[in-house]
């Protein structure tokens, strides 16, 4: 007997057409939003009951704030949309010749289906890497790299061996691109700032991080310019940058790179990529390089009243071979123009989505950060500002900009964080039991 049986997926029956969205990030909430008082009946899945802002994950991760302040629950961000349905369930599989989706409690149908359930860390195949490093795509996987971070040092304190120490102040950052280069520098300013207060009797000399990545400069998708500044400012935190190298082998305790380096370390944090998260059921021809391929429409190529948007959506063309970039601000501007198109009364009005470039940022600290435009490029102290005010602005209801802003001010004001809780101990070793600590 399965655990589900007792559930059922039902929504009530209406006279406006079903559009069910699978996925309630970027796009899927700006797409909901979009679609408030229109002609459609909008069922929302997602197998969390809330949207999180991803960009900020990393500040959960390193202490810098708790996850209630970059999540926010869907119930609550669409309470006033009318004919409006969210059901917290994991999407199995479609079947588009049925019009309909498959969750773990039931199947429901759809007029038109939007995929928008973006993307997932990419191993490249490598199952060790899937079982030995942490990822940072969810609010759950950045709890763990917090509390294992915390336990680390706790353990520190009680270790005889100094080959042991090593392993546990040692931090390996796989991926040179916005989140491994916000990561390493978060860990260097609580090695700089922090921890050395909340730890007296740790000398931090032995705390080395490493941040690798195989192209050949970090920061790849921004300007030559923001690639060198971030590095010099990841190296004012003694982070040992090395490009051009790979992450040959990991067991949990040491690190092969590819130029033959070994590093004794405990932690290793996988930002080296994602891919799309593809759901079960689409025929070959809609997939394309690990992604939905859509048109300038976004609709999926060889199905029928199927839309992607976001990161899953692979949309090929002469500007974009690769497809758009897997970001934030294509994820919101496809929905918009999807919603705008769904709302004119004929399909010979629909406009082609066009993606506006408005730039791109990554911060490595305080007073840190590099900025790109269109047109110009900058970094620093300036640069920081506008990377704080744009994340503050981009976050999911006024009370979590608020939390948000009031922890930045503290943080800046007293060089401290105020989460430095092992509220729930993580234990990659299956042979534990819960409510073991060390």
């Amino acid at each position: 007997m399965s655990p589900f049986d007792h559930l059922h997926l039902e929504i009530p029956t209406s006279d406006k057409p079903r559009l069910v969205i699978i996925g309630g990030g970027f796009a899927g909430i700006q797409l909901v939003k979009s679609l408030k008082n229109s002609n459609y009946q909008i069922v929302l899945l997602d197998r969390h009951n809330y949207h999180t802002f991803q960009p900020l994950l990393y500040q959960v991760a390193t202490a810098g704030l708790e996850p209630d302040s970059i999540a926010g629950a869907l119930r609550q961000l669409f309470e006033k949309h009318k004919d409006f349905y969210f059901r917290m369930a994991r999407v199995t599989g479609i079947d588009p010749k049925k019009k309909c989706i498959k969750t773990l409690v039931g199947e429901l149908s759809y007029d038109l289906l939007v995929i928008a359930n973006g993307s997932k860390t990419n191993y490249f195949g490598d199952q060790q890497m899937y079982d030995r490093t942490f990822p940072m795509k969810q609010v759950p996987q950045a709890l763990n790299l917090r509390s294992h971070l915390l336990q680390n040092f706790e353990q520190t304190v009680l270790a005889k061996d100094d080959e042991e120490k090593d392993r546990l102040t040692n931090f390996v950052i796989v991926g040179g691109g916005p989140t491994g280069v916000e990561v390493a520098g978060a860990l260097g300013e609580l090695k700089k700032h922090v921890l050395p207060k909340d730890y007296p009797d740790i000398n931090f000399d032995i705390m080395k991080l490493h941040l690798v990545d195989a192209g050949p400069r970090l920061l790849a998708g921004m300007s030559e310019k923001s690639s060198q500044k971030a590095e010099k400012y990841l190296k004012e935190f003694d982070i040992d940058v090395r490009v051009k190298t790979m992450l040959k082998s990991y067991d949990g305790r040491d690190v092969v790179l590819s130029d033959g380096t070994q590093i004794p370390a405990k932690t290793v944090i996988w930002a080296a990529g994602v891919t799309g998260n593809i759901v079960d059921g689409l025929p070959k021809e809609s997939l394309k390089g690990g992604r939905i391929a859509v048109d300038s429409f976004n609709k999926v190529e060889g199905v029928k009243d199927i839309y992607a948007l976001g990161d899953i959506a692979g949309m090929f063309s002469e500007a974009f071979p690769k497809g758009h970039p897997m970001v934030a601000p294509v994820a919101i501007q496809q929905a918009t123009n999807l919603a705008k198109n769904l709302k004119r009364k004929s399909e010979a009005d629909w406009k082609p989505f066009q993606y506006k470039d408005k730039g791109s940022m990554a911060t490595v600290g305080r007073n840190k950060a590099v900025v790109d435009l269109p047109k110009f490029h900058f970094g620093g102290l300036f640069a920081w500002m506008v990377w704080m005010f744009v994340h503050l602005m981009s976050i999911v209801g006024f009370r979590n900009r608020l939390v948000i802003l009031t922890n930045w001010i503290w943080n800046y004001m007293t060089y401290d964080r105020g989460t430095r809780l092992i509220i729930r101990t993580f234990l990659r070793n299956k042979n534990y039991k819960p409510g073991d600590t060390l």
